[in-house]
C-alpha cells in the first residue's frame, strides 16, 4: 500500500440496511472527518453516518508474527 494511502486512516461511512455500508470519504485527522460528518449529516438528515478508524492490518504478516512469537 502506498504511503499516501496509509495516511488516510479515518473513514466516514454511511450505514445502510442489512449490515451494508458505503465509505464516503477518507481523512488523515479525526477532526476533519468529524467536520465532514456534520456537514453530510445536515445535507442528509435521515441517513445514519459513523466515523471509523481503518487499521488495515495485513493478516498474512500478522499471522507470521504470531507464529514467530
Amino acid at each position: 500500500m502506498p504511503y499516501k494511502q496509509r495516511l488516510n486512516r479515518w473513514l466516514v461511512v454511511r450505514l445502510l440496511p442489512n449490515m451494508q455500508r458505503i465509505t464516503l470519504a477518507h481523512f488523515f485527522r479525526h477532526s476533519d472527518a468529524d467536520g465532514y460528518l456534520r456537514i453530510v449529516g445536515q445535507l442528509i438528515p435521515k441517513a445514519q453516518f459513523v466515523i471509523v478508524f481503518n487499521a488495515d492490518i495485513n493478516l498474512e504478516t500478522a499471522s507470521k508474527n504470531i507464529e514467530g512469537s
